[in-house]
């Protein structure tokens, strides 16, 4: 087995998802993530697993079920789907990205592509990670496609590297250095704790965001502990610190810094406008229809559930490539994301219905779409509930100390 290959699935198994002995891995990858995805088998039978359920995706099948299903199907849920996510809590859940036609999707009806996804399904899924029950990761495997869009010609090669750089599986011991930067991301969230601003503010050019915090939220970074005691890292690679904002409290305008790929197809020039926590206005010079078609999945769609920092240390953002995947450009800047809240570091909710969680200003929907909104132009302020800003991000560089 090629090498890097092999190295690189352990990190996924060991660190990613820090698969448990007698555990169920459920593996989501599309058909050409195959040899990871094997890679991944093989290490996650080394590390105990009891079993790994791989459940491949055809990116052409699904555009030709794209292209006929009835209205009403596109966010029917499966009984099996259904069933799979059922079986999360206990279990590992391991999701490969890296599209190989980044832009299949762009010239079909773009509102039922961003429509499109099986909600019941969805929102289980999006439950058990919330509510800390299943122990997961998402980590990239490199296409042609995606090298031609990032570099103009396929050069997988080239991606590889950049991605081994993102992923730290450069160092000398990828596993010591996932502690050292996970340490470092928990003391900023440590510090962004300890002053509890009550909103943070974005400016720069078309940006001028409010996001309200929420008094009793938690800053996350580094990774995540499962109820049962199992720290994983959600995103390989990950370099922000994370909230969620009370989705009542935006307002303002934000403009996307980087291009946003989405369901198949690259939404450029992202504007959107908030009022009183809604969305009520989505501008794009390519894709905005894709926008609007999540935003519809629900009514609560169109509220914000995660607020992330990310400052110029990034490995991800010192690459200097906008990969056209949000699992790596959204730990290249800071970003925000509209839909369903992430509640990882809440205490006292796991109980509450999504109604009871919406009334503490916690979002629920079948949505969750990060995009970028920083940079170094872009400045970044935590305000006290008096409204006194203190500088968090300026010119990229981290304030706070």
């Amino acid at each position: 087995m090629n090498g890097r290959l092999s190295s690189y699935a352990e990190l996924i198994v060991r660190v990613g998802a820090n698969v448990q002995p007698g555990q169920t891995v459920f593996l989501r990858a599309l058909v050409e993530h195959a040899p990871l995805a094997r890679a991944i088998a093989r290490s996650a039978y080394d590390a105990g697993a009891r079993y790994v359920d791989v459940a491949y995706i055809d990116v052409y099948a699904r555009r030709a079920w794209l292209e006929h299903a009835p209205d009403e199907d596109l966010t029917v849920s499966r009984p099996w789907e259904l069933a799979r996510a059922d079986l999360y809590p206990g279990s590992a859940l391991i999701m490969l990205a890296g599209d190989p036609e980044p832009e299949l999707l762009a010239d079909l009806d773009q509102q039922r592509v961003g429509k499109a996804r099986a909600v019941e399904a969805v929102e289980r899924q999006l439950k058990a990670q919330n509510e800390r029950t299943v122990n997961w990761t998402i980590a990239a495997y490199p296409t042609e496609g995606q090298a031609r869009l990032v570099f103009g010609e396929p050069d997988v090669e080239r991606l590889w590297s950049a991605i081994a750089t993102a992923v730290r599986l450069d160092e000398p011991d990828p596993v010591a250095a996932w502690r050292a930067h996970a340490a470092h991301l928990h003391e900023r969230c440590a510090i962004l704790d300890e002053r509890a601003f009550d909103a943070i503010r974005f400016r720069g050019p078309g940006t001028d965001l409010t996001i309200g915090l929420h008094a009793d939220g938690r800053w996350n970074g580094g990774g995540i502990e499962t109820v049962d005691g199992v720290r994983h890292v959600a995103n390989l690679p990950t370099e922000e610190v994370f909230t969620s904002p009370d989705w009542r409290r935006v307002d303002g305008t934000v403009r996307s810094t980087r291009p946003l790929a989405l369901s198949g197809t690259i939404i450029r020039d992202l504007e959107l406008r908030f009022a009183d926590g809604e969305c009520v206005e989505v501008r794009a010079s390519t894709g905005a229809d894709a926008v609007r078609g999540q935003m519809d999945v629900d009514p609560f769609a169109k509220r914000l559930g995660e607020v992330a920092l990310v400052d110029g240390e990034s490995r991800v953002g010192a690459t200097g490539i906008t990969f056209f995947d949000t699992l790596f450009d959204e730990n290249a800047t800071c970003h925000i994301a509209y839909g369903s809240a992430v509640t990882f570091g809440v205490n006292g909710i796991r109980d509450l219905s999504p109604d009871e969680l919406r009334e503490r200003g916690y979002n629920v929907s079948a949505a969750h779409t990060d995009f970028m909104i920083g940079g170094p132009e872009v400045e970044v302020d935590g305000l006290a509930a008096d409204g006194t800003p203190t500088p968090i991000l300026r010119g990229d560089e981290w304030q706070l100390r």
